[in-house]
């Protein structure tokens, strides 16, 4: 069971420094004229929607991933960390040291550009589907599931999940509380920093969770 913790504690890291959903997230302050304001609304809308789909988890999935009555893992939830590893490898592979593409930048700028402008639900529904965790999602519920929780349990570990993985914008939120002009300075250096260090860091962390999927893949299939 020490492994699948170790894995989920990847996961909620991985979550956390996704360089798409980072970025998104640093933009929507930067690119805001009033980026408190835009941050919390974004927040929210992330932290919204990651807390539902958990919750819808707790109920539907539970405990089906834990392991069975004689202790076996099921064959499932070994071939699924086993796909999920060798997708992680490759895509590790194929953006390892490798920063967005000019026009994938702008893009994001011109997005965030517009949504920090929009009303309040509109930021609201940009940070439910720009600032979640995305594609760490299935593997975060999985590995809660392995850990044979009740739904109570589920529910706190989604939490868990969810506070971890919006850290850096939760962050950024308090640091505009407290000094506004700081915290500017502060994210505006942060976007240039992003752009040419996180994907490697982000590369690294999602390298670990490729090897500890594969780990417990290979060795539920013994």
């Amino acid at each position: 069971m020490d492994w699948v913790y170790l894995e989920l504690v990847l996961v909620s890291i991985a979550a956390m420094l996704s360089p798409t959903t980072l970025t998104f997230s640093v933009l929507a302050l930067v690119l805001a004229e009033r980026p408190l304001r835009t941050g919390i609304w974004f927040y929210l809308g992330a932290f919204a929607i990651t807390i539902v789909i958990g919750v819808a988890a707790a109920f539907v999935l539970g405990d089906s991933a834990a392991p069975s009555a004689n202790g076996e893992r099921k064959t499932w939830v070994s071939i699924f960390d086993l796909v999920a590893g060798v997708a992680l490898l490759l895509y590790v592979a194929r953006t390892w040291r490798r920063p967005f593409a000019e026009k994938t930048t702008k893009g994001m700028v011109d997005k965030m550009t517009a949504v920090a402008s929009s009303p309040w639900i509109a930021v609201v529904a940009a940070g439910a589907t720009l600032a979640n965790p995305g594609g760490f999602i299935p593997l975060a519920l999985k590995a809660i599931s392995e850990t044979d929780p009740t739904k109570a349990g589920y529910t706190a570990q989604w939490i868990g999940f969810t506070v971890v993985s919006l850290l850096p914008l939760s962050i950024a939120i308090v640091l505009l509380l407290v000094s506004r002009d700081w915290a500017e300075r502060i994210l505006g250096r942060t976007r240039f920093w992003l752009e040419g260090h996180l994907r490697v860091i982000a590369s690294v962390i999602i390298f670990l969770l490729a090897v500890s999927l594969l780990r417990n893949g290979i060795s539920g299939l013994r």
